[in-house]
């Protein structure tokens, strides 16, 4: 059986990037958790991307598979990309090369010049290797970033459409702070997902797509049939099937005894086959 996979970081201007990247001496422990190493993308490093997102940080399955946006969020913004009709043309790029420890770190270091100028070359990287038509950011710390690289050579004279939307996972951190009900939150994402959608279709000049399909809208939720699952061709050869489906598998903090320090927490995950 013929299987996919992403080839890695085999060419330049890629492969030096990943070979000289900034570890704690930019990224400080308290606010990152270095000890799971640097996460750098997903999609297509060949120039074929059309689209290019920017995420956050990685969480509890991207320190596993290496690769950016495979759990819930990744599979929530797979479905977005599915309603453009992408399946293929796009990359993802993160805000941050390490899992943010606590909210508060990521805030903190939305203009460190030192952790954006290595972020700024991925993306010089990406406008210069891609014929890119689009650019979405993921939320307020992404969208930060996007526009302080947006002020520099790199992109100052770039002409694709942008849109920024709510994180994926805002229902989830917004319904936990209890200011909104899960229910309410879900609706306000759809919202502005949708606002994205028609923002990147919209004639003439609209995004385009890999497949042809008609544009549906979310409505107030988004449905088990929306979300999309990771291709393999995105992930290194030989992750089993199930690392790329909808069923959550890792979860940070818990062990045989159970972590109970912040110590312990961060230094374990736990890996569940579904």
């Amino acid at each position: 059986m013929t299987h996919t996979f992403c080839p890695g970081y085999v060419r330049a201007p890629y492969q030096g990037l990943v070979e000289d990247y900034p570890g704690t001496e930019t990224y400080p422990t308290a606010d990152f958790r270095t000890e799971w190493g640097p996460i750098f993308h997903r999609g297509r490093l060949d120039g074929t991307a059309r689209i290019l997102l920017i995420g956050q940080d990685p969480a509890t399955h991207e320190d596993v598979a290496r690769r950016i946006l495979v759990g819930e969020a990744g599979q929530r913004i797979q479905g977005f990309l599915g309603k453009l009709g992408i399946t293929t043309s796009y990359v993802f790029i993160n805000t941050f090369l390490y899992s943010v420890y606590g909210q508060a770190g990521g805030s903190a270091h939305a203009h460190d010049a030192h952790i954006a100028t290595y972020r700024n070359a991925w993306l010089d990287a990406l406008a210069a290797d891609n014929q890119l038509e689009a650019v979405v950011t993921l939320g307020t710390l992404a969208d930060t970033a996007y526009h302080a690289w947006r002020a520099t050579p790199g992109a100052a004279t770039a002409t694709w459409r942008y849109a920024t939307v709510l994180h994926p996972t805002y229902p989830d951190s917004a319904s936990a702070s209890g200011t909104i009900t899960r229910a309410a939150a879900f609706a306000r994402l759809c919202t502005s997902w949708n606002h994205a959608l028609d923002l990147l279709t919209a004639a003439p000049g609209g995004l385009t797509s890999d497949l042809a399909r008609p544009l549906v809208h979310y409505g107030t939720t988004i449905t088990p049939a929306e979300h999309g699952a990771i291709p393999e061709g995105d992930l290194p050869p030989g992750l089993p099937d199930w690392m790329r489906g909808t069923k959550s598998w890792a979860v940070r903090g818990t062990a045989q005894p159970p972590a109970t320090t912040a110590a312990q927490k961060r230094a374990t995950l736990t890996v569940t086959i579904p």
